[in-house]
């Protein structure tokens, strides 16, 4: 299993915008419903710092998201939206703990 976080910001007059792909990614999932993978989005309460925490656990060890049209669509305009980059961090696959999610 891998898990990651990425975290970014987005230009405020884009944040919308970004909520919105985000949104299409979500439907997309929903529709293909891919095996062996989590995906979360959070929105700081600054309005424009994003969270993506994804874990996945395929065979390939690669995650399906990337393949979607919606996340594809997503990425392209990326770096125009951003204010502050993406980071992406690598995390330890077992969690130390989690409660009711």
């Amino acid at each position: 299993m891998r898990r990651f976080i990425v975290r970014y910001k987005v230009k405020p007059d884009r944040a919308q915008e970004n909520r919105d792909l985000i949104r299409n990614v979500f439907a997309e999932l929903k529709e293909r419903a891919p095996a062996g993978v989590a995906y979360s989005v959070s929105v700081g309460l600054d309005g424009v710092s994003f969270f993506h925490l994804v874990s996945v656990d395929t065979d390939a060890g690669e995650t399906p998201i990337a393949e979607l049209a919606s996340f594809k669509a997503f990425q392209a305009g990326i770096r125009e939206r951003c204010a502050e980059a993406p980071v992406r961090t690598d995390l330890e696959a077992i969690p130390v703990g989690s409660y009711g999610e």
